[in-house]
């Protein structure tokens, strides 16, 4: 990050002051400045949130996800390759002798 020294600040200000006028100088201050708090009450929510979330150890794992392993699964598969060969057709029987290509002229 880089790091912004009073010259810098002096120049960004003199630039706003030219834009924005002394009028609305004071204005854009205060909307600045309220957006900015707006921005940290909301990180901070975030923070007690996650920090909640990460308290919670009321739930078993295994609970949440169901069981794991090979056999957690193999209804499931069965049921799918069971409705897939259902589907399919068996292949049609080859053709003896040569095959010749289609000309097209």
């Amino acid at each position: 990050m880089p790091n912004i020294g009073p010259l810098e600040i002096a120049i960004v200000l003199v630039i706003a002051l030219i834009v924005f006028g002394p009028k609305r100088l004071p204005e854009l201050g205060r909307s600045l400045g309220k957006g900015i708090n707006e921005f940290r009450e909301g990180v901070s929510k975030i923070g007690e949130a996650t920090d909640v979330d990460a308290d919670d150890d009321d739930h078993d794992p295994v609970e949440l996800t169901g069981p794991a392993g090979p056999d957690a699964a193999e209804p499931e598969v069965t049921e799918i390759v069971s409705d897939q060969r259902s589907g399919t057709e068996s292949a049609p029987e080859p053709v003896d002798g040569e095959v010749v290509p289609e000309r097209h002229d």
